[in-house]
């Protein structure tokens, strides 16, 4: 079975955000597959996916501090300013982290550790909503 769908999520403030669940809802056809994998590609340049723990909200509020002061807001030495002082920055901080997360696929659910989950980087102050291409491709029960 091959199967491809597009899901936007809904709006997120700035910081990392589980989005597993969310992508989990619009997904149904994950239960139908008894092995396979699942490839979550995220459409845009100032946002990320990522893999971590999926229990300890102190985890997403430490990325985030880390990474603002990893890649500050505004430094001086950023030509890329058109779209505000949020922008570059987000744009680096996405490719660091990636656009893309494939996961395995046994008895109709993702094969996730017992920690962990899918996270939304949302890099901007104002990101909006984000497209998430996923395609699911493997063997029916």
């Amino acid at each position: 079975m091959w199967l491809q769908k597009r899901i936007i999520l809904k709006p997120k403030p700035r910081g990392f955000h589980l989005v597993t669940e969310e992508l989990l809802e619009r997904l149904p056809e994950i239960g139908q597959l008894r092995v396979g994998l699942a490839h979550f590609f995220l459409q845009h340049t100032s946002a990320s996916l990522s893999i971590n723990e999926n229990a300890d909200p102190s985890v997403r509020r430490d990325l985030e501090l880390h990474l603002r002061r990893l890649i500050p807001d505004g430094a001086a030495h950023f030509a890329h300013r058109l779209e505000g002082p949020d922008d570059m920055p987000a744009h680096l901080k996405a490719s660091l982290l990636g656009a893309a997360v494939t996961l395995p696929i046994a008895d109709g659910r993702l094969s996730l550790g017992t920690w962990q989950g899918i996270y939304l980087g949302e890099h901007r102050e104002h990101g909006g909503p984000r497209t998430v291409l996923v395609t699911l491709h493997g063997d029916a029960r």
